[in-house]
């Protein structure tokens, strides 16, 4: 099968595409042919080095977001067949033609949800909804979200809409419609937040920072209670304001219901795709936070609906 590999840390062009053996379903696995690989911010940091906990014995693939079709399953697997669509987590292995997952992990693709959308949403659906639940987010809240218009900010978002939470984002101005159309209230990043949330009238309950920066430091300025300051970015700020680090981890029952929710038309995610072969380019794109939507490498000729 091929893959994408790096040797050594660094930049995104380390990485390249190669063939690698295929791997064999063990018992209680499934093997599926990925159609489309998700490409994240951890991706980046595990190629650079920034992540000294990870396992990496090189060459090493990458990747943590997978959607495709089971090709083979392991003894002991009941709930899937070949040919059922499917998308979950892996584990440093997602960027490639196939991947072997626990059974249990797995969640199947709703007919009506694409491959490269289904990819899209593994991580930032779990990660936006578990913060969003250890925050307590609900009905008459006021979220601000800092980094809106990033996949996990695009997710948080909606899902606070759909809680019956009013939200107000932060993103460049050219992301503004884009919140708007999500049914966030857009204001600026940067020294002026403070000011800029203040002159809407409208008081933050609760704050999400997806982004980094002063964004925890802002949040508190803005009057938000320190237990309802959650980071997923920012372990330091957090301990130094005394504001939380909110990592509920990986659910594929929490994945299941956002990508429900997907496929009906409820939740919706914006894709930047790249063909395999252009994997340094979609990892330049993320590490620059330069990408339009979620940055998706497609395999197999797989496009965007």
């Amino acid at each position: 099968m091929r893959a994408a590999v790096f040797d050594e840390f660094g930049p995104p062009e380390v990485l390249h595409v190669v063939h690698v053996p295929d791997p064999q379903p063990g018992p209680g696995e499934v093997r599926v042919r990925v159609l489309a690989a998700g490409v994240q911010p951890f991706d980046v940091a595990v190629r650079q080095g920034q992540m000294p906990w990870a396992k990496i014995q090189f060459p090493q693939t990458i990747g943590q977001e997978y959607a495709g079709v089971v090709d083979a399953v392991g003894e002991g697997v009941t709930d899937f067949l070949p040919g059922d669509p499917v998308l979950g987590s892996a584990m440093l292995n997602g960027a490639a033609e196939l991947v072997c997952v626990a059974a249990e992990n797995v969640v199947r693709k709703p007919a009506a949800l694409d491959f490269p959308t289904a990819a899209a949403l593994v991580a930032a659906s779990q990660t936006a909804s578990g913060a969003l639940l250890e925050l307590g987010v609900g009905e008459g809240d006021v979220l601000l979200v800092h980094g809106a218009a990033g996949s996990v900010g695009t997710v948080a978002t909606q899902l606070a809409r759909l809680a019956g939470a009013t939200v107000i984002g932060t993103a460049s101005l050219r992301n503004h419609e884009r919140l708007r159309r999500q049914g966030a209230v857009p204001v600026s990043y940067g020294k002026d937040l403070v000011q800029e949330v203040r002159d809407l009238g409208l008081q933050p309950t609760v704050a999400l920072d997806v982004a980094g920066g002063d964004a925890i430091a802002q949040s508190v300025e803005l009057g938000i209670p320190r237990d309802r300051v959650g980071t997923i970015v920012d372990d330091k700020a957090a301990t130094e304001h005394g504001t939380q680090v909110v990592r509920a981890g990986r659910d594929p029952k929490r994945l299941a219901h956002v990508v429900d929710l997907a496929a009906r038309g409820q939740v919706v995610m914006p894709v930047q795709p790249f063909p395999l072969d252009e994997v340094v380019e979609a990892h330049r794109v993320v590490e620059g936070r330069h990408s339009d939507g979620k940055v998706v490498l497609l395999l197999a000729g797989v496009d965007v609906l």
